[in-house]
């Protein structure tokens, strides 16, 4: 390390690179250390199945990274990053060939929904059109006073119930099924308390700015931020595993993009004891058991919005998608686990190699699974897109095993860093008014473990480096 690093970043994914831009940003001279020979976390592409087609390792739609003004900004735009987007954002196949779409405008997402179409639009058309205010409050620590208390007062309301219950204002199966798909990105059982606010954010996301991709690969986005960072006089040493925070001294800003137990681990001794329990009580969730295919052509959807689509729920009716998300958290396999399918080149169709085109998919198993859901997940999207095996002309598997083998925040292979039950959604990663500071003067925790969570947006470590400037009475931005 540097010895004339005035902050060090542990951690080279999404949250750790924006918070090194942040604190570059004001002046300071910042080092990353990245475990890992190549950088960015869950935000890496490359070749997965075939040579020439390209493949997201991780992360892959990133309807909050437009939500993010560090994502979306001129800076990182000038180093290659470009957001573009499907035809069609969302897609929820049902048996016999029906399925739900979900496109930028409420309105005409609606019109596919039938007699649910009012209802459709009373409840994602004034939290799309407020998107921006309520993502300001929403996407920062809940026990801070909000600045648009009124929207988020509206979206609270909604946002606490379970999702099954919220998914009473529809009647027909198409719009349940819809939003139970994007509930289902809770990792959580659709029964339970605040299910329904991982599922509103994502479909008034969706009917705002959409769900794009970043073209040439989610990678861009950790090489776009990385570019920045150096440009800022920022430095990157990978291949760097830090084990104690003895090695990290004398630097006296210190931001950690780790999980909670992990941050117990290295910080030792000098953790306060409150916090050190806090972190240790910290409760991962179920896994993702990933699959990569070379296809053919494409995936042979029944319905034409799934061959539109850029991503693709697959799981069926909101009832199936309970029960499995219920088994998911029970430890036991559900035969029919969610699925999430991935359509990235029909955004980026340099990703393809001519007819050949990759696609992405994950499941929803047990924490910790340790079995094979290949056929799981192949007669899953079979079920909806009969051929599909035919088309396939390379696989690859990526076991939630060696999730957590090649992240260490991948716990158990939960992709969330944690699980989003109630209490740890609003007190996350510990009860208290800065939930970024460890109690270790000049240290803080900027991983998916805080606010605002999971998904690539970079936000928990933008505002983990504002608590750390804060702190050093460095006025932010």
């Amino acid at each position: 390390m540097s010895e004339r690093s005035e902050a060090v970043v542990v951690g080279s994914g999404p949250n750790g690179l924006a918070a090194a831009v942040t604190l570059a940003g004001h002046g300071l001279a910042v080092t990353v250390l990245e475990a890992a020979e190549e950088i960015g976390g869950g935000a890496r592409s490359g070749e997965a199945t075939l040579p020439g087609l390209l493949h997201d390792h991780c992360s892959a739609v990133h309807p909050f990274g437009v939500a993010s003004a560090l994502l979306r900004s001129p800076d990182l735009a000038r180093h290659g990053l470009e957001w573009v987007w499907p035809e069609v954002d969302l897609a929820h196949p049902l048996d016999g060939g029906d399925a739900a779409v979900a496109v930028r405008s409420v309105r005409e997402s609606a019109r596919g929904l039938g007699p649910d179409a009012a209802s459709w639009e009373r409840v994602f058309g004034g939290l799309s059109a407020d998107f921006d205010a309520l993502a300001e409050d929403a996407l920062r620590p809940l026990l801070r006073p909000p600045r648009h208390p009124v929207t988020l007062a509206g979206f609270g309301l909604k946002a606490v119930r379970p999702a099954t219950l919220l998914a009473r204002s529809w009647r027909t199966d198409r719009a349940r099924a819809l939003f139970a798909g994007a509930a289902a990105h809770a990792f959580q059982p659709l029964e339970r308390p605040l299910t329904s606010a991982v599922g509103l954010m994502l479909l008034a996301a969706a009917h705002h700015r959409g769900w794009p991709v970043a073209r040439g690969g989610s990678g861009r986005i950790s090489g776009a931020l990385a570019a920045r960072l150096v440009e800022l006089g920022g430095r990157i040493e990978t291949g760097r595993p830090v084990r104690s925070l003895a090695e990290l001294r004398p630097c006296p800003i210190v931001l950690l993009d780790l999980a909670p137990g992990a941050a117990a681990d290295l910080c030792g001794g000098e953790l306060p004891a409150r916090v050190r329990r806090a972190y240790r009580r910290w409760r991962h969730g179920p896994a993702a058991f990933r699959m990569d295919f070379a296809v053919q052509d494409g995936v042979p959807w029944r319905h034409e919005g799934c061959r539109r689509a850029g991503t693709v729920h697959v799981g069926g009716t909101l009832e199936e998608i309970a029960h499995a998300e219920r088994e998911t958290a029970l430890g036991r396999m559900p035969a029919r686990p969610f699925t999430l399918v991935a359509q990235q080149y029909l955004a980026d169709p340099g990703r393809s190699r001519g007819d050949v085109h990759p696609v992405y998919a994950y499941a929803h198993v047990p924490h910790g699974y340790e079995g094979d859901a290949t056929e799981a997940i192949l007669a899953q999207i079979e079920r909806f897109a009969p051929g599909f095996r035919d088309r396939v002309l390379a696989t690859a598997v990526t076991s939630a095993g060696r999730l957590a083998r090649e992240n260490a925040n991948y716990v158990g292979g939960d992709i969330s860093t944690g699980a989003n039950t109630a209490l740890q959604t609003v007190l996350r990663p510990r009860a208290a008014l800065d939930p970024y500071a460890t109690g270790i003067p000049g240290v803080y925790l900027c991983s998916a473990a805080t606010p605002p969570g999971a998904g690539v947006h970079g936000l928990c470590g933008v505002q983990a480096a504002r608590s750390a400037l804060r702190h050093a009475g460095v006025a932010p931005l």
